[in-house]
Formats: C-alpha cells, structure tokens, sequence
C-alpha cells in the first residue's frame, strides 16, 4: 500500500489529535491554562514522533522559519506564565506561519480520503460550474 503509516507515527497523530482536543476543551472552559498546557506537550511530542526528532528541531531552529518558531514559543511562555489569551493568540499565529508551507500536501491527502476528499472537492465543483454557466 502506498500510504503505509509506522506504529510511531500512528502514536504521533494520535497525540497531535489529542493536542486538538485538548486546545478545544481548553477554550471551551474559559482558557484553562493546565488542558493548554497538555495540548501543547502533546502536540510538540506528536510532532516530534510524526516528523522525527532531529526533523522537527530543524523546522523549528531553520531560520527560514524562526519567523513562526519565536511567536509559538512566545506564546507557550506566555501560557506557563499565566496569560492564556495572549499566549494561544501568539501560538495560533506562529503555527500558521510556520506550517503554511505544508497546506498542498495536506489538501492532496484530505481529497484522497473517500467522504471527507467529495465534501471538501464538492464547493469548489459547485463554484466552477456556476462560474461557466455565466460565461
């Protein structure tokens, strides 16, 4: 098969699900800072499992990407130390600047996927036939 996953990497997306869990169960009770805290260790550990160590502190030490590393590691600080809005606005922003490079691979892996791949092509066959109908 052509999307083999290792065992450790099924443990990484695991964590990083949990990551996402425990973020949104954070919000949802008031920005507790101990689940913010547990999202962020499982995250930067499901990472670390789903890229490799040595891969990952390369992501984040490259100085391309320091650029979204310093706000994320801000933002962590900022949630050990008491201010969990500022801090998850920090992380939020570093993540987006530090992983946007992997958004086509994403994208191409979630179409391939039989239910989740129709709904997300579905908006955008809509809109392009649509767009010809007017021409």
């Amino acid at each position: 098969m052509a999307y083999e996953i290792s065992e450790i990497k099924k443990i990484g997306i695991g964590l990083v699900g949990f990551s996402i869990l425990f973020s949104f169960l954070g919000v949802i009770l008031f920005f507790d800072r101990g689940l913010f805290a547990l999202g962020n260790i499982f995250f930067l550990t499901g990472v670390g499992l789903l890229l490799g160590w040595q891969s990952m502190w390369q992501l984040f030490t490259k100085k391309a990407n320091l650029k979204g590393s310093v706000p994320f590691f801000i933002g962590l600080f900022l949630l050990f130390v008491r201010w969990p809005v500022a801090g998850i606005i920090m992380e939020l922003y570093g993540s987006f600047v530090l992983f946007s490079g992997y958004g086509p691979p994403i994208q191409a892996f979630l179409y391939q996927i039989p239910i989740i791949g129709w709904i997300l092509q579905y908006p955008f066959q809509l809109f392009a036939q649509l767009r010809r109908k007017r021409a």
